[in-house]
């Protein structure tokens, strides 16, 4: 799951940096409304957190223009205006609303909440072959056989699985389970490709594409 966090306190920032992605997340950060607005702008999210007193504006405005246009994610307000009037607002173009000072592992239970909210309901277990993936109950079985895998494990097969036999670039992977921050040249990936295809066994459906980067026969 990845999270947009637009905070311009940077201690702040970086305290819910860690946490977030101590907890599994792959984490973007934005200082201001306009590297917020470059980050939507080429990245898919699940969740964004958005401080609401921004350099640049009030973060409930931009979130409600962009909602306007038909934008979807959810959106967690991070603000010190706690009264009454304020928390209405904040939560008419928002989905979630948690006043400063506030305890950062509450932070993250509600982040993930709306991750989880933001999941499409309609037919959400995935299948190829005998590979069934369920992102609400974060389950995968191969020919009826439960499957332990990671977090990271788990994201790089749910993009894998969703493609339907399309080569998926590794740079798409990478920035999926962990972050831009990660080179596409780096081994992780083909590190957690190799444990990926010992977990799913035989008959391997697993292949790489050269140059581009894996796929589900």
């Amino acid at each position: 799951m990845r999270v947009l966090v637009t905070e311009d306190d940077g201690n702040l920032r970086l305290a819910v940096d860690t946490a977030l992605r101590g907890a599994g997340f792959a984490v973007d950060t934005a200082a201001d409304l306009p590297a917020a607005d470059e980050a939507l702008a080429v990245n898919t999210y699940d969740c964004t957190v958005f401080d609401r007193l921004l350099p640049g504006g009030d973060a409930l405005e931009y979130v409600a223009g962009r909602r306007r246009a038909g934008w979807h994610v959810p959106v967690l307000f991070l603000t010190g205006r706690s009264a009454p009037d304020d928390r209405v607002q904040g939560l008419a173009w928002g989905d979630d609303y948690l006043g400063k000072p506030f305890a950062v592992p509450e932070l993250v239970v509600r982040v993930r909440s709306l991750c989880r909210r933001g999941e499409p309901r309609a037919a959400p277990v995935l299948r190829h072959a005998d590979l069934a993936l369920d992102p609400g109950r974060y389950e995968v079985h191969r020919a009826g056989r439960r499957l332990t895998l990671t977090a990271k494990e788990f994201v790089v097969l749910h993009r894998l699985i969703a493609a339907q036999g399309r080569a998926v670039p590794r740079a798409e992977l990478i920035a999926a389970a962990w972050d831009e921050l990660v080179p596409p040249s780096t081994n992780v990936l083909d590190v957690l490709i190799a444990q990926l295809r010992r977990k799913l066994g035989r008959p391997p459906i697993l292949q790489t594409v050269r140059g581009t980067g894996y796929l589900l026969s």
